[in-house]
C-alpha cells in the first residue's frame, strides 16, 4: 500500500499535477490581468460586507470557513516537511504556487457563485454543481465530489489528526498511547460539532481562526525580528536555492520544485475545488465579490502564515533526521524554550480542530449532491469521526503520501473543468468593473450577460432591489 501510493505520488506531481497548475494560474492570472494584485484592495474592502438577509453567511464568515480548512497543520507540518525534504529554495516555489494561484482561487470560487444552489435560507454550491449546471455532466460532478469526499474525510483529516498526535507526543514516552487518546479526543470534539449542526462551523471558525492566526503569526515576526540580522541570509538562502537546477535535474521529484509546489497547494489548495464550497454559501449581490474575497484567503495562508512558519525554521536550520511537527517544535524551542513548545503545541491543535471541522463543511455538502438523505447522512458522519480516530494512528510516509494522492486526483480535475468554464468568470469580472466604473454597487443578472443555468440568481437579483 505504501509504495503504490509513493509510486502515484510520484507520478501525478512530476508528470501532471505541477504543470497544470502553473499552466492553469499563469492562464488566468493574465486573462484577468492580473485580478489577485489589482483588485486586492477591494476584496479587502468586501470583507466588511454583510448578508443582506438574516441567517445568511457573509462574505467574511465564508472566507473564514475556508481558511479554517486551508490554515492547518499544512501551514506549520507542511512547511517543515517541505523544508527538511526540498531544502530551502522550496519555500520560493511555495510563494510562487500562492500568487498566480489565486487567480486560479478567484476563477473557482466566481464560479461557484454563478452556479450555487439554494439550500433552505442559505445556499451551496462547489465544482460538482458548476460541473453539472454549466457543462451538463452530473456524472462528473459525481465523480469530483467523491473525489473532494475521499480527499478531506479519508486524506486530509486523518493527517490532521496524526499531526496533532505527533506534537503531543514530545510530552510522553508511550507514543501509541498518546496516538489513541488524541484520536479518541478529536473525534468526540468533532462529533460535538458535525452532530450539532454546520452552522456552528461558521461560528467557530469566524472567532477561532482569526485570534490564532494573527497569535501564531505575532509569534513569528517576534522570532524573524530578533533574528534580524540573519534575514539577509535566509532570503538568500531561499533564492538561491530554488533555482538550482543542478539539484533540481539530480532527481526532481526529491527537489525543491517538487516539495515546495506540493505543500503549497495542500496548504493553500488554489485550484483545487475546495474553497469555492464555501465560496457558494457567502450571500453576496456579485459572484465577484466572493470570487475577489476567496484570493485574500490564499494570502493569509501561504505570504502569512506559511512564511511565518518557514523563517522560524530557518532562523533554526535544516537538520537531517528532523521532519514535521518534532521539527517545528525544536525550532521554537530554541528561540523562546519549553513555552515555545507548549504554545506551537496549543496552535496545531486548535489549528487542526479548525481544519477538521472546516473540511468535513466541504465533504457534508458534496455529499448532499450525490444523495441527501438522513440516514446516508448520520453514517457519513460516524465514518468521518473514525477517520480522524484512526488517522492519528498512522505513520508518517503513509499518511502524507496518502494526502497527496488524493489531492492530486481532486485538484487535476477542477483545473481542466475551470479551464474550460474561465470564460464565464471572465465574463462577470468585465461585469462587474464596468458597473464599478459607473458608481454602482454591482448586482449580478446572468440573463444580460448570456449565462445559462444560473438559476437562483433571478430570486437573489429581486431581493437585492427590493431593499
Amino acid at each position: 500500500m505504501g509504495a503504490l501510493l509513493s509510486i502515484l505520488n510520484e507520478f501525478l506531481y512530476s508528470y501532471i499535477l505541477i504543470a497544470l497548475l502553473l499552466v492553469a494560474g499563469l492562464y488566468f492570472t493574465f486573462r484577468t490581468r492580473f485580478v489577485q494584485f489589482r483588485l486586492f484592495k477591494e476584496g479587502i474592502q468586501l470583507l466588511s460586507e454583510k448578508s443582506h438577509k438574516q441567517g445568511g453567511v457573509s462574505s467574511f464568515q465564508a472566507l473564514m470557513i475556508s481558511t479554517a480548512s486551508r490554515v492547518g497543520t499544512g501551514n506549520i507540518a507542511g512547511v517543515a516537511t517541505a523544508l527538511a525534504a526540498g531544502g530551502a529554495g522550496s519555500i520560493f516555489w511555495m510563494w510562487i504556487i500562492a500568487l498566480i494561484g489565486a487567480a486560479s482561487a478567484f476563477i473557482e470560487s466566481t464560479l461557484a457563485q454563478v452556479y450555487k444552489n439554494k439550500d433552505g435560507e442559505q445556499y451551496r454550491g462547489g465544482p460538482a454543481y458548476y460541473m453539472q449546471k454549466a457543462l451538463g455532466k452530473r456524472w462528473l460532478g459525481v465523480i469530483f465530489a467523491v473525489l473532494l469526499i475521499a480527499c478531506f474525510c479519508f486524506g486530509f483529516n486523518p493527517l490532521q489528526a496524526y499531526n496533532v498526535s505527533s506534537a503531543v507526543a514530545y510530552y510522553f514516552d508511550n507514543e501509541q498511547l498518546v496516538a489513541l487518546i488524541i484520536g479518541i479526543i478529536l473525534a468526540v470534539l468533532s462529533a460535538f460539532v458535525i452532530f450539532g449542526g454546520v452552522h456552528r462551523i461558521g461560528i467557530i471558525s469566524s472567532t477561532v481562526v482569526p485570534v490564532m492566526a494573527v497569535l501564531y503569526i505575532l509569534l513569528g515576526v517576534y522570532i524573524t525580528f530578533i533574528n534580524i540580522d540573519k534575514l539577509p541570509v535566509l532570503f538568500h538562502d531561499i533564492f538561491s536555492a530554488a533555482f538550482d537546477f543542478k539539484a533540481i535535474s539530480g532527481g526532481f521529484a526529491g527537489s525543491c520544485v517538487m516539495h515546495g509546489i506540493k505543500r503549497g497547494l495542500f496548504s493553500n489548495e488554489a485550484g483545487m475545488g475546495s474553497a469555492p464550497n464555501a465560496g457558494a454559501t457567502a450571500d453576496v449581490s456579485h459572484p465577484v465579490k466572493q470570487g475577489l474575497v476567496q484570493t485574500i484567503s490564499v494570502f493569509i495562508d501561504t505570504i502569512l502564515i506559511c512564511t511565518t512558519t518557514a523563517f522560524m525554521l530557518l532562523n533554526y536550520g535544516i537538520y537531517d533526521g528532523l521532519q514535521g511537527m518534532p521539527y517545528v517544535q525544536q525550532a521554537i524551542f530554541s528561540e523562546i524554550g519549553e513555552i515555545g513548545i507548549h504554545f506551537i503545541t496549543i496552535s496545531i491543535f486548535l489549528f487542526t480542530f479548525s481544519s477538521l471541522i472546516g473540511n468535513y463543511c466541504y465533504a457534508e455538502g458534496n455529499l448532499k449532491f450525490i444523495i441527501n438523505s438522513k440516514k446516508s447522512l448520520f453514517i457519513f458522519r460516524v465514518v468521518c469521526i473514525l477517520a480522524i480516530f484512526f488517522g492519528a494512528q498512522l505513520d508518517f510516509t503513509t499518511v502524507w503520501d496518502l494526502a497527496d494522492v488524493l489531492m492530486g486526483f481532486t485538484a487535476v480535475l477542477n483545473i481542466v473543468v475551470i479551464l474550460i468554464l474561465g470564460k464565464v468568470a471572465f465574463i462577470c469580472l468585465r461585469d462587474y468593473t464596468q458597473q464599478k466604473k459607473e458608481g454602482k454597487d454591482p448586482l449580478f443578472d446572468p440573463e444580460k450577460l448570456g449565462i445559462k443555468h444560473a438559476d437562483c440568481w433571478k430570486d437573489i437579483k429581486k431581493e437585492y432591489e427590493d431593499l
